[in-house]
């Protein structure tokens, strides 16, 4: 964990996190409880392990506790960690949990017609006398595999974080009913799964079936598939919280920890410009439209962006490079924010877009697609990760498109959302992101510092 590392020493890390898609969300079993009352037009957020009142977080939003949503409470038990970490944003969800000794399932009223905004939250902190490392488990959602053997140590110590967020687009539900099991790994004894939280959001569909990179002709039914999100960023802008999001309470983070090289604290290294962040001046009014309206991104995305700066003769011998970790052998759907802040005419900024060094768009002209400044427009462009060594990387790279003879060779990036889409065997769970041997020595170096709170 973060918390762990951070006693012995800082470091930036670059990590975070098929073909034909299946509808995967049918039926469920009956439950055994009845479903909570609550509207299933509602968003639901859940604080597993707390008391029955529930509770507020720091942002004054309402949790309620989970025990009414359980289909059986045999073999779980509620529980809390003495240990905040300084990373934590709140202490509610993160200081009660909720732990699993064998498969136990969650029954949710759920809309039956809107997609599902599904997000879990883990603490891998030390509850009871429980050890954080044996916390290995698979969750499901109605028949569909989000994890599988996961381990919220592990990836927290793989990523130096203090808590995991796993976070999905699930199809509607036509029976309105979503169950959730956890199961705890089987593979040895004592081993449980836990929850921290889970937030059920419905959310109106803006996906549609997108074309396939390097398979001319062929596209994917991302509107039929379920999704996990792997990144989403605010380019050029810095960290949005779930408080600040436009009614979803998604989290968007600070893009220039996944520009190529910026890990070595410069704007400008071994001859790659990192570009430069741009805001909207007074003078320019960003607004939602028809075509992209508020749920889709906040304004807060659209007023900032990323150009290649101001130097003609420096952005044409370099490409605006951000890299992000994924798993292989899934397809990806990369959404790409636009909003253009300086430019008010066709072909005054033109640039292609690369994805994974092959080619999405050969003329992307932000006021050409919009048709004003300051009028916020996405674009979707599918990717399949193969399943080779390396290959766990996703390149996203911009550059002037000189054949257009642009007035000024530049590109402009506002926004970009990674989204892995569930395969043909049901399923979106991808293997533990494994700590470095480094960070393996320092957390048993901490361990000894501090054997009650690690």
């Amino acid at each position: 964990m973060i918390s762990k590392t951070h006693i012995l020493f800082s470091l930036i890390l670059l990590s975070s996190f098929s073909l034909n898609a299946i509808h995967v969300l049918c039926e469920a079993p009956a439950p055994a409880l009845a479903p909570s009352p609550a509207s299933a037009s509602e968003s639901q957020f859940i604080s597993c392990g707390s008391s029955p009142d529930g509770e507020t977080d720091f942002y004054g939003r309402k949790w309620v506790s989970d025990s009414k949503f359980l289909t059986s409470s045999d073999n779980t038990k509620s529980a809390t960690t003495d240990y905040q970490d300084p990373a934590l944003p709140s202490k509610i969800p993160y200081m009660t949990t909720r732990i699993i000794n064998s498969a136990t399932s969650y029954k949710f009223s759920v809309s039956s017609s809107k997609r599902l905004l599904l997000r879990f939250q883990f603490y891998p902190s030390v509850y009871g006398s429980l050890e954080n490392t044996k916390a290995v488990f698979d969750v499901t959602a109605n028949g569909l595999t989000l994890l599988r053997h996961f381990s919220p140590f592990i990836t927290a110590l793989a990523l130096t974080q203090a808590y995991i967020i796993r976070e999905y687009s699930l199809v509607p539900v036509p029976s309105g009913s979503l169950t959730i099991t956890f199961t705890p790994s089987s593979k040895h004894e004592n081993f449980f799964a836990f929850v921290n939280s889970i937030e059920i959001i419905p959310m109106e569909d803006t996906f549609k079936p997108a074309d396939l990179i390097g398979f001319n002709g062929q596209s994917i039914d991302v509107q039929g598939s379920s999704l996990q999100i792997m990144h989403r960023v605010n380019v050029g802008g810095g960290y949005i919280p779930p408080i600040n999001d436009s009614g979803l309470a998604r989290t968007w983070l600070d893009d220039s920890p996944y520009l190529l090289n910026s890990a070595f604290g410069a704007s400008f290294f071994n001859g790659i410009f990192l570009g430069v962040a741009i805001e909207a001046e007074n003078n320019v009014t960003v607004q939602h439209t028809s075509d992209v309206p508020e749920f889709v991104a906040p304004l807060s995305v659209y007023r900032t962006a990323r150009s290649m700066g101001p130097d003609p003769k420096v952005n044409e011998k370099y490409n605006l490079t951000w890299v992000f970790q994924v798993d292989a052998n899934f397809t990806y759907l990369v959404r790409f924010h636009f909003c253009e802040l300086q430019s008010t005419k066709a072909n005054e900024r033109s640039f292609e877009i690369f994805i994974n060094n092959q080619t999405a768009e050969e003329t992307a002209d932000v006021i050409q697609w919009a048709g004003s400044i300051g009028k916020p427009i996405y674009k979707d462009y599918a990717t399949h990760i193969n399943d080779k060594e390396g290959d766990e990387i996703l390149w996203v790279a911009l550059h002037p498109n000189r054949e257009q003879h642009p007035q000024y060779y530049d590109a402009i990036l506002n926004g970009l959302e990674i989204f892995k889409v569930n395969d043909t065997h049901g399923n979106l769970a991808g293997p533990n992101i494994m700590p470095s041997k480094m960070l393996l020595n320092a957390d048993a170096a901490a361990r000894s510092f501090m054997p009650n709170l690690l």
